[in-house]
């Protein structure tokens, strides 16, 4: 029988956690309203990860993780369409353009960075199937479970931080007065030279991410960065209106019955999803 469960009852982080004591092999998927993400285990060990909002062909990991450029991505896809990642990974090592180890890394760095977005996720419903795995033609990487499980966790705690300080991302951003004597002083990554480059009242933060293939953390991250470095601030989209304040709402009279508030989590539906985890 499969697990079922939603990631407001149960977090990624007690998911793997569970994954990880009980040294499960089998196939993690996690829906929400863009799309749905898969994470793949062998004995506990985190070995592949697939996104609907990006490709998991070797060929776009490899361009994502500035391994090719898109101009050689374009060509080995159309070249190789019938070669599987594993083939073309062979092809592209006997012909002296990457090494294995940047394969490897590459695809590494793909799997983390689908299951760090998933510790970031609210809600979404997950199933874990057990003793399902990826084709044998994919390539595959495993991975400790329990350093995902800290970093994971390190990186929710800075993306809600992250999120206090900036909580929409449909803000736009324009430069402060001088802002090239700034930027002198300062050293941008070449991610935040491209940011830079968007800036505009006329893009959304959201969008300039898009763009830039940067997820809801990353661009928080560097957008945050240079409103502290005082390059940016924020401003409203052009022809956008800001929002009207919002009325406060009326204070309770002395003696009152106070405001319902939503039930809590019952302890029972987490154990119930921990002893049937433990019965797949």
């Amino acid at each position: 029988m499969a697990l079922k469960g939603n990631l407001r009852d149960f977090s990624t982080a007690q998911l793997l956690n569970l994954i990880n004591l009980a040294r499960k092999t089998g196939m993690l998927t996690v829906k929400d309203s863009n799309g749905a993400s898969r994470l793949a285990f062998r004995d506990g060990r985190l070995i592949f990860a697939s996104s609907d909002q990006e490709s998991s062909v070797l060929a776009s990991i490899l361009q994502r993780t500035g391994r090719l450029s898109a101009d050689q991505a374009r060509a080995i896809k159309r070249g190789s369409r019938r070669a599987s990642d594993k083939e073309l990974g062979l092809m592209l090592i006997n012909a002296g353009l990457l090494s294995q180890d940047d394969i490897v890394e590459s695809v590494r760095q793909h799997i983390l960075d689908i299951a760090f977005q998933l510790f970031t996720w609210p809600e979404g419903l997950f199933r874990f199937e057990a003793h399902i795995l990826p084709p044998p033609d994919r390539i595959t990487v495993p991975i400790n479970l329990e350093s995902v499980i800290m970093e994971g966790s390190r990186r929710l705690k800075e993306w809600e931080q992250l999120r206090d300080e900036l909580p929409s991302l449909d803000r736009a951003l324009k430069f402060v007065d001088r802002p090239d004597a700034r930027l002198r002083r300062i050293s941008l990554t070449v991610e935040e030279w491209r940011v830079v480059s968007f800036i505009n009242p006329r893009n959304t933060i959201r969008q300039i991410g898009r763009v830039n293939k940067l997820d809801d953390l990353q661009i928080r991250r560097i957008v945050y960065g240079m409103l502290q470095a005082g390059l940016v601030e924020l401003t409203w989209p052009e022809g956008a209106r800001p929002p009207r304040p919002r009325r406060r709402e009326p204070r309770m009279k002395p003696g009152a019955p106070p405001a319902p508030r939503a039930p809590a989590v019952k302890r029972s539906i987490i154990m119930r999803l921990i002893d049937r985890i433990r019965r797949i």
